[in-house]
């Protein structure tokens, strides 16, 4: 997903205010190795492209921010500020993804056979304990989610994070033994 971004000042509120005005978002891209970088994105063109983002996937949602001067950088949501009443995007945290340096990244963990789960029929229901995971790995090995079946578990049974199909070069930074979901019975 391609944003444009314009520098900025590192600024006071007022001249944020002021640039919300405009329509445009006051943000952050922080670096490893350099000073963060304060950046503005275009209101619109953001909220655009957050509706095309699946419920619960921004934090796995790379985005190619692209400079006035057309310089292109990956990076990745850490931060999202909305105003409270009516919950438009006030400001964006960003970091930049570096092909040979980890990332920690926030990724949604999705439950599959709901429909067909032993225990539900039987008349327990779904609690899903855990909704996502830290993990560490190279930018190109983020994955979009992570999937768990439930649909062989019966009344009091559960899975854990060790039962998700995490691959290799992606490491889990919770404990293994973490409970992610159970059938409870009502």
């Amino acid at each position: 997903m391609k944003l444009q971004f314009t520098e900025r000042e590192a600024e006071k509120k007022s001249q944020a205010k002021a640039l919300r005005r405009e329509g445009l978002i006051p943000a952050v891209i922080y670096h490893r190795s350099k000073p963060a970088e304060t950046v503005a994105v275009n209101s619109a063109e953001f909220n655009a492209l957050l509706r095309q983002v699946q419920s619960g996937r921004l934090s796995t949602t790379r985005f190619t921010l692209v400079s006035a001067n057309g310089k292109e950088k990956k990076a990745i949501i850490k931060d999202i500020q909305y105003n409270p009443v009516n919950y438009a995007v006030t400001h964006l945290d960003f970091e930049e993804l570096l092909d040979d340096v980890t990332v920690n990244v926030k990724v949604p963990i999705e439950c599959i056979g709901v429909v067909d789960c032993v225990g539900i029929k039987l008349g327990g229901f779904l609690r899903q304990v855990i909704r996502y995971i830290r993990i560490n790995c190279l930018p190109k090995d983020i994955p979009s989610h992570f999937q768990i079946n439930v649909e062989s578990l019966g009344v009091h049974e559960s899975k854990r994070i060790k039962d998700l199909p995490i691959p290799n070069h992606v490491r889990p930074l919770a404990n293994l033994n973490e409970v992610v979901v159970v059938i409870a019975k009502r």
